[in-house]
């Protein structure tokens, strides 16, 4: 999924990180930081875990940044949860006048056929449509000064 944003690529990459922009995005699903950071902007090797109501069912999720090379890419991998496996590549190249924010996704669902099922109907969908909203909520923040609500205390 690649997304263009009118915006320095630093600002784009830090609202990505910023687990306050996350809560934002998340408001449907009722998300909430419990553990690990829980504010901020997540670094390097640093953990969140996530409480969400998705699928009628309240879900925890935990999540570590793996690779991270400020403002260029950060990697964020499951490492507990309902997959079997979710890793969640951000990478961001600045162009003239705008940042182009790329979402690679590797993602598999448990229970094999039966999953791989799930996977294909619905799953897919979903996860697409959850990054996309996020993905437009950083736009509409970075190409505004709503950013500065997220990241100005963090950049002092």
């Amino acid at each position: 999924m690649q997304t263009i944003i009118k915006s320095p690529v630093q600002i784009v990459f830090d609202l990505s990180r910023s687990i306050d922009l996350h809560k934002i995005s998340t408001a449907k699903t009722n998300e909430q930081a419990i553990a690990g950071i829980t504010t901020g902007l997540i670094q390097l090797n640093e953990t969140v875990t996530w409480r969400a109501k998705h699928l009628g069912k309240y879900r925890l999720f935990t999540s570590k940044i793996t690779a991270y090379h400020a403002p260029y890419f950060f990697k964020d991998e499951m490492q507990k949860g309902d997959f079997k496996k979710f890793s969640h590549l951000h990478t961001f190249t600045q162009h003239k006048g705008y940042t182009l924010l790329t979402d690679h996704i590797t993602l598999e669902a448990p229970f094999g056929l039966i999953g791989k099922l799930v996977m294909s109907i619905f799953l897919k969908n979903y996860i697409t449509k959850f990054i996309s909203n996020r993905n437009n909520l950083i736009k509409n923040f970075a190409e505004t000064d709503q950013w500065k609500l997220i990241l100005q205390h963090e950049q002092q």
